[in-house]
C-alpha cells in the first residue's frame, strides 16, 4: 500500500509498525490462504499457532499494543489493522482479530490490576484465544441487537456468582482459553471473566455460517450453574452495559479497519484479473462496464478509509463515539459490500471460485453487515438521535 494521506497523517512509529505488518502478511501469511486447515468453521488452532509463531519471530504479534503495555491511538491502530486485514488470515496471525482485540481493549480499560495480571499477558502474547458471551437464541426471545432483552441470569451465593443461561453466535468459544460472560442480576447487566474450558459451559454445536475466518467458528452455548468468584466480576453489579459501551465503539471501528484491508486486497486481485483477462479483443478493464466498476471501487474504498480515520479521531478525542461509530459502521460495511460484490462480478466465474480470496471476502463482508449491529439498527438509533436533537432545539 502506498497511501499518501495515511503517510501524511500517521505517526512515524505507527507507520513503521504498519509497514512491517503489511510485509509480514503479504510475504508470510498470504501463502497460507490455500492451506487445507482453513476450514468452514475457521482456521484450525494448529494453523493459528503456526502463523502466530511466525508473527512473534517477525515482531508483529499484537502490534497495536506496545512493549510497555500502552496502546496505539485509534488513528494509529487503524493504520496497523488495515494492513493486517490484507489477508483474511492476517488478523489471526497478528492477533488483531475479533473478539480478542476488543476483549483486550476492554480489560485494559476496565479490569482491576489483579484481573489484568491474571488474564491480559496470556491474551497479549497470543497464547490463548478469548470469547465474548452476549448474544442469545432468538427463538427464546434472548438478547441480540437489543442487549436489554438478556435472559442469562446471575445471582450471589456466598462469595460466588452463579450464572445460568444459553448463548449463541459466540465467536471462538470452541478452543478459547478465557471468556467474558454477560448476565443480568437484580441490579442489571454484569460482566464476568472466566477461564475456559469449564464443565459448566457446554458447547451444544458450532454453527454453519456464511463466514469462515474466525477460529472456533460461532457456537451455541449452555451455561449451567457456572460458579464464578465474586472478584472475577468486571466492575460492579449492574454496570455491564456501561462497560459494553467502552468496548463497543472501538470494536465496531476495528471491524471496519480489518475488512477495509481485505477489500483493498480483493480489489487488487480483481484489478489484476481485469488487466490480464482478454475478452472481445481487448482487456476487460478497457470495457467500460468493468472499468467503471473498478473506478467505483476506488471511490468506495477511499470514502471508507476517510470515515474510518474520522471516527478514530473522534475516539482519540476522548468522546465515547457511539453516534460516530454507528455512522462509520453503516457507511463502511455498505461501501465494502459494494466493493466485494463488484470484485466478484469483474472476475466472473473466477470470482465465485475459491481460487482467490475474493469469494471469501464477499462472504465475510456480507456477515460484517450484520455483526456488531445490522445496518438497520444503527440507522434506527441515528434516527432517534435526530428526533431528540430536533426536540431539544425547539423553543419552549
Amino acid at each position: 500500500m502506498n497511501n499518501k494521506l495515511e503517510r501524511n497523517s500517521i505517526s512515524p512509529r505507527a507507520l513503521e509498525i504498519a509497514d512491517r505488518v503489511e510485509a509480514f502478511v503479504r510475504e508470510k501469511i498470504i501463502p497460507f490462504e490455500g492451506d487445507p486447515r482453513c476450514g468452514s468453521h475457521g482456521p484450525s488452532d494448529q494453523l493459528a499457532d503456526e502463523m502466530k509463531a511466525l508473527a512473534r519471530s517477525a515482531g508483529v504479534m499484537t502490534p497495536h499494543i506496545l512493549d510497555d503495555g500502552g496502546h496505539l491511538t485509534q488513528r494509529e491502530t487503524a493504520a496497523v489493522l488495515i494492513r493486517s486485514g490484507l489477508s483474511p488470515l492476517g488478523p489471526l496471525a497478528c492477533h488483531t482479530c475479533a473478539p480478542d482485540e476488543g476483549n483486550m481493549y476492554l480489560l485494559g480499560k476496565v479490569a482491576s490490576p489483579e484481573l489484568k495480571q491474571r488474564f491480559l499477558p496470556r491474551m497479549v502474547d497470543g497464547s490463548i484465544r478469548s470469547a465474548f458471551f452476549m448474544t442469545e437464541p432468538a427463538e427464546e426471545g434472548g438478547a441480540g441487537s437489543d442487549p436489554s432483552m438478556m435472559l442469562t441470569t446471575c445471582r450471589m451465593d456466598g462469595n460466588h456468582w452463579v450464572i445460568n443461561g444459553r448463548k449463541t453466535f459466540i465467536t471462538g468459544a470452541d478452543g478459547a482459553g478465557m471468556g467474558i460472560i454477560m448476565a443480568k442480576s437484580d441490579d442489571g447487566a454484569c460482566m464476568f471473566l472466566v477461564d475456559l474450558p469449564d464443565p459448566a459451559i457446554r458447547i451444544e454445536r458450532v454453527m454453519d455460517t456464511i463466514d469462515s475466518s474466525m477460529p472456533g467458528g460461532h457456537a451455541v452455548i449452555t451455561i449451567d450453574n457456572l460458579r464464578v468468584p465474586a472478584d472475577q466480576m468486571l466492575g460492579a453489579s449492574g454496570e455491564g452495559f456501561k462497560y459494553a459501551q467502552v468496548r463497543l465503539a472501538p470494536a465496531r471501528l476495528s471491524h471496519c479497519m480489518r475488512w477495509l484491508g481485505a477489500c483493498i486486497r480483493a480489489n487488487e486481485i480483481a484489478t489484476d484479473y481485469a488487466n490480464r483477462r482478454m475478452a472481445f479483443g481487448k482487456p476487460l478493464v478497457d470495457h467500460e462496464g468493468v472499468g467503471f466498476m473498478l473506478a467505483e471501487n476506488l471511490i468506495d474504498l477511499k470514502q471508507a478509509e476517510l470515515m474510518t480515520y474520522w471516527c478514530a479521531d473522534v475516539l482519540d478525542s476522548g468522546a465515547q463515539g457511539g453516534t460516530e461509530s454507528s455512522m462509520t459502521k453503516v457507511a463502511v460495511s455498505e461501501a465494502l459490500m459494494r466493493v466485494a460484490d463488484r470484485c466478484v462480478q469483474c472476475m466472473g466465474g473466477q470470482g465465485v471460485s475459491a481460487d482467490t480470496i475474493v469469494e471469501q471476502v464477499f462472504r465475510e463482508i456480507r456477515a460484517f453487515r450484520i455483526y456488531d449491529g445490522p445496518t438497520e439498527v444503527h440507522k434506527w438509533s441515528l434516527a432517534k438521535k435526530i428526533k431528540r436533537d430536533w426536540k431539544s432545539e425547539q423553543p419552549a
